[in-house]
């Protein structure tokens, strides 16, 4: 592939600097490091992994999930009009949740509802179960309206502005971040995945970083002293399987930024000609530069291109008996299990990974948009936990949706607008499935003239008030993952607001 001059100053530029802190950029890394050297945690005599699933554009849970009983189901139609799923098809995807006791949480829907899983959620003729089956077998529980919050906030609070509300509400790129650091009162802070990382980094004895975004660079991985590092998973689902579409052998999936193979889609941007390699190498030799940026991105393309040998030579013959979907977010989860098939000889005992697909900003064509959104959520993540339980990691790995935001209950034509509270999904073998935790809000429609008891989680406009902040979602995470009582305590300094300072969905 062909790359000009102001192709190849771009991508430089980003290799150097988008995966790279603002400190290390600065040169600061080392002084930070050691800074931090009290504080890092010992290494680990096991092996656990974070995946984030990112759903970019605000995801509508209220018809991820809906009642299929008579009453609940009338409210829902009611209120949905000509976005509601038909009762028919909820049916026919029935979540079975466990019951209360034994002293677990969780258990069925707190408003008493029978609920459905969207038809594409469910399982396909002649392929996977799909998140319903995942749900349904004690292996995925549904975390309930959770969203960005200050404070626990009512509605009448919320209408008389007298309980601070997070700021930009219902806005994608203040949303998103608000979910990504869980700092809303901080909009410089970093990634709550990349602080976490900055925590127990040290953990692990090998060199790759801990933090691997195969959904680009992200603020949730945003850190001080542990920079994301960025793959493409273009053609992992074939390497998996060892062959593509057309049965022609695969044996590279990956291009970290800089690569030294042809066979990839940035394939070019480092030189195979002796001649051309010499000199890309003099470009970036350490110690030559006189500005910092150069320094900056000579040291980070250094490392990137170290890492993709250490890649490479770790990913040749990998292979799964797992077959993924050969979908944008079934690539990104086939590269995730790949490598946590290598994590032993990479000297991993801690990572932390990202994913993300978007189109789900249902303003329009909803109905038709949100069910090819959720086929791909469903297969691409029954499949990847199929791999943890043939890599045998399965109670090692947990993975969780995050999203901008929920949508609104009502209903704008063919399509919802920007809302605040939603459902999210939580997956793995240490997960306590098959139950749903935290309150589930009311899907009536909003009466003006008697705004609490027609729906007292409705802001007015239509966006749900969550009931869980995503404080806790996060502190469950994390403690599962490692971080001690007095880290979370720094990882989330507002969780102390909230009634539940875990919400034990992981055991």
């Amino acid at each position: 592939m062909h790359v000009n001059r102001r192709q190849f100053l771009c991508r430089s530029i980003g290799a150097a600097l988008g995966g790279v802190s603002a400190f290390s950029a600065l040169g600061n890394l080392r002084l930070i490091a050691a800074a931090a050297a009290a504080t890092r945690s010992p290494a680990f005599n096991d092996y656990k992994a974070l995946v984030c699933v990112h759903l970019g554009g605000g995801n509508d849970a209220f018809n991820t999930i809906a009642p299929c009983d008579a009453a609940h189901y009338a409210t829902y139609a009611a209120t949905r009009q000509g976005l509601a799923l038909s009762q028919a098809s909820l049916n026919a995807n029935q979540l079975t949740p466990l019951p209360l006791g034994g002293g677990l949480p969780g258990g069925p829907p707190s408003d008493g509802a029978t609920y459905g899983m969207h038809p594409s959620l469910g399982s396909i003729t002649g392929g996977n179960a799909g998140l319903r089956g995942l749900f349904n077998g004690g292996k995925a529980a549904i975390v309930a309206n959770v969203g960005t919050l200050l404070h626990p906030i009512t509605q009448a609070q919320y209408q008389n502005d007298s309980v601070a509300k997070p700021p930009q509400l219902y806005s994608h790129d203040d949303q998103t971040n608000q979910w990504m650091t869980s700092r809303p009162d901080d909009t410089n802070a970093d990634g709550w995945g990349g602080r976490v990382a900055d925590m127990l980094y040290s953990g692990n004895s090998g060199e790759l970083p801990m933090s691997i975004t195969l959904g680009g660079i992200n603020r949730f991985q945003r850190a001080g002293v542990v920079n994301q590092y960025a793959l493409d998973s273009w053609q992992a689902a074939a390497q998996a399987a060892g062959v593509d579409g057309d049965g022609n052998p695969v044996d590279f999936f990956s291009v970290p930024g800089m690569s030294f193979r042809g066979d990839g889609p940035d394939s070019s941007m480092v030189p195979t000609d002796p001649a051309r390699t010499a000199a890309y190498d003099a470009l970036r030799a350490s110690g030559g530069q006189a500005n910092v940026l150069e320094r900056a991105y000579a040291d980070t393309t250094s490392r990137a291109i170290a890492n993709a040998a250490l890649l490479n030579a770790a990913m040749t013959g990998v292979r799964l008996t797992t077959r993924f979907p050969d979908t944008d977010l079934g690539n990104q989860l086939a590269a995730v299990a790949l490598l946590l098939k290598v994590r032993a000889s990479l000297g991993m005992s801690r990572q932390v990974f990202f994913v993300s697909v978007g189109g789900y900003d249902t303003h329009g064509d909803q109905l038709i948009d949100q069910a090819a959104n959720l086929r791909e959520l469903s297969q691409a993540l029954a499949a990847f936990h199929a791999a943890t339980v043939e890599i045998g990691v399965e109670n090692a790995v947990t993975t969780f949706t995050t999203s901008d935001f929920g949508r609104s209950l009502t209903v704008n034509g063919s399509g919802t607008d920007h809302g605040w509270g939603g459902h999210h999904f939580v997956v793995g073998g240490a997960v306590r499935g098959g139950r749903f935790y935290g309150t589930m809000p009311s899907l009536a429609q909003y009466d003006d003239d008697h705004p609490a008891t027609s729906n007292p989680d409705d802001t007015g406009y239509g966006q749900i008030i969550p009931t869980l902040a995503v404080d806790p979602y996060v502190a469950t995470l994390a403690a599962w993952f490692g971080v001690s009582a007095g880290g979370i305590a720094d990882l989330l300094p507002n969780l102390g607001r909230f009634p539940a300072a875990n919400l034990r969905f992981l055991g």
